[in-house]
């Protein structure tokens, strides 16, 4: 097993927990001892909600080991149901049941027998999958459970919803901007015409879901979250889905002209071509920014993007399609759905790169010294060691990227955030100079930033005044390679010398 300090995605029963929780009236319980409910502390922390169902430790302590826990956790499920009267309760396994190899579907059935509410098991392979596919896999199996039980009782629909209307799927509490994002998603399905006839999971009940087959169409805006929600309706409906996040004007396009031809294909007569063109060129500023002088200051520079599959080939193709960027490098830690990423980035960057590993990320990027870096907030603390800008665009991410404002990343709106996310992580053209002009005053012969942490070097006065007049954008870079040089040499101070010697030494 590879120990890590830092994990992109979390473990299963956070993925689990995130949907559960977005649901109204439904309680999970985490087969796990006190002190593995911190998802309580991150969801009040992050989203700041005042009123929310919290989730129930099952207290797994020492004397389980020995006698088993059933009786533990039925009893739990069924002081829940009478005190909380919960729609449904999701039991979730953790490591701790996987230790035990207790048969939770056994505690369900159990627990069912005495209970007013549903009661279900989440079975995501807890061992196999991360978060987010613990959570796309959870959402599609409460939807199935509660299609099915409409269908046993007679209650499901007939028919479609007499004008165009959609479900929107994936929009999860502790999601990137999703709150947001669903705000805008809703604005422009108003602005198409199309009713919303549920939006799932975050704020629905689970009795509404038998009604998601009246929708003409699903749209899954991420890639993470709902995919095998629309897929389980389209088999059993077939219901088509849209995939396409709306972000960036191209896609924003692509997406809405998907949804014209698929809502045609059903009937409707409709035609966006004109509400696009307007969107484009009055809604959005993205298109006129990327003509303006101040953008074409970054065509070529050097960028790298990394992140979740949604959002990190969302970024890709706008930095390098819509706005002149390079992107050196491109990648994911969905592993799991690498071969969809590949296909939806090769053409727009140098490289690929799948892996879960921030310590490779964070050496690929010091390798290019991009200009700037898009990515999780791992990625910002490596841009911070190493001097380089940093936008962060995917979980995980820090409270700063929970905004009290309106910042989606979706819609004709979200072009805006992001380009003025895209535009505000370069250094630009003008900062240079002025970074000359109030670079440090009396406190730059003191003051010294080294990549690591914990510097084992020191600079001469000297020294330090000659780094100083080299040019800001390469400044950084210059005192890497020589840091370097002096630790390859053995020396501990770095003075006029050893600065010289190390410029010789690449070439320079």
């Amino acid at each position: 097993m590879k120990l890590a300090y830092w994990m992109y995605a979390g473990p299963a029963h956070i993925g689990t927990l995130r949907v559960a929780s977005s649901f109204k009236n439904v309680h999970a319980i985490m087969h796990a001892p006190l002190g593995d409910d911190y998802f309580n502390v991150m969801r009040s922390m992050l989203e700041r909600e005042r009123n929310f169902t919290p989730v129930t430790a099952s207290v797994v302590d020492r004397n389980v080991l020995a006698r088993g826990s059933q009786e533990k956790v039925v009893d739990n499920i069924t002081r829940k149901d009478s005190e909380e009267n919960p729609d449904l309760i999701i039991l979730t396994p953790t490591c701790t049941s996987s230790i035990l190899q207790e048969d939770l579907e056994n505690f369900v059935e159990r627990a069912s027998m005495d209970t007013k509410g549903d009661v279900m098991l989440a079975d995501v392979n807890h061992y196999r999958v991360n978060e987010l596919e613990a959570a796309d896999r959870t959402l599609q199996q409460v939807v199935k459970f509660y299609i099915e039980k409409a269908r046993k009782k007679g209650e499901l629909p007939e028919g479609k919803t007499e004008k165009p209307s959609v479900n929107i799927i994936g929009i999860s509490t502790l999601g990137f901007h999703n709150l947001h994002d669903c705000t805008e998603l809703k604005k422009l399905m108003n602005d198409l015409g199309i009713e919303i006839n549920a939006v799932i999971p975050e704020g629905a009940s689970v009795h509404e879901l038998k009604n998601l087959p009246k929708a003409w169409f699903n749209l899954v805006p991420y890639r993470e979250l709902g995919v095998l929600s629309a897929k389980y309706l389209e088999a059993e409906f077939g219901m088509p889905y849209i995939d396409i996040a709306p972000m960036g004007v191209v896609e924003n396009a692509r997406c809405i002209r998907k949804i014209q031809q698929v809502v045609n294909q059903q009937g409707a007569e409709v035609d966006y071509e004109e509400f696009i063109n307007e969107q484009t060129l009055h809604v959005s500023q993205a298109a006129w920014f990327s003509r303006s002088i101040d953008c074409q200051n970054l065509t070529g520079k050097k960028a790298v993007v990394f992140g979740d599959n949604t959002h990190a080939a969302a970024i890709t193709k706008i930095l390098a399609r819509e706005m002149g960027i390079h992107v050196v490098w491109a990648g994911t830690y969905c592993k799991y759905d690498q071969d969809w990423f590949r296909e939806q980035v090769s053409e727009y960057c140098d490289e690929v790169l799948i892996t879960d590993d921030h310590g490779a990320i964070g050496d690929a990027i010091a390798r290019v010294e991009p200009s700037a870096i898009f990515g999780t907030q791992m990625e910002r603390h490596v841009g911070k060691r190493l001097n380089i800008p940093c936008g962060v665009i995917a979980a995980p991410i820090h409270i700063q990227n929970f905004p009290i404002g309106y910042k989606p990343f979706m819609g004709y709106e979200g072009t805006n955030q992001i380009a003025d996310l895209v535009y505000n992580s370069f250094t630009l053209g003008m900062e240079d100079h002025l970074l000359e002009i109030f670079g440090g005053h009396d406190t730059k012969e003191v003051i010294t930033k080294g990549i690591s942490a914990e510097s084992d070097l020191g600079w001469t006065k000297e020294g330090l005044a000659e780094l100083n007049k080299i040019p800001g954008f390469v400044r950084g870079k210059v005192k890497r390679n020589t840091e370097k040089f002096a630790r390859e040499k053995g020396v501990k101070d770095i003075n006029v010398e050893v600065l010289y010697a190390a410029k010789e030494s690449v070439g320079a």
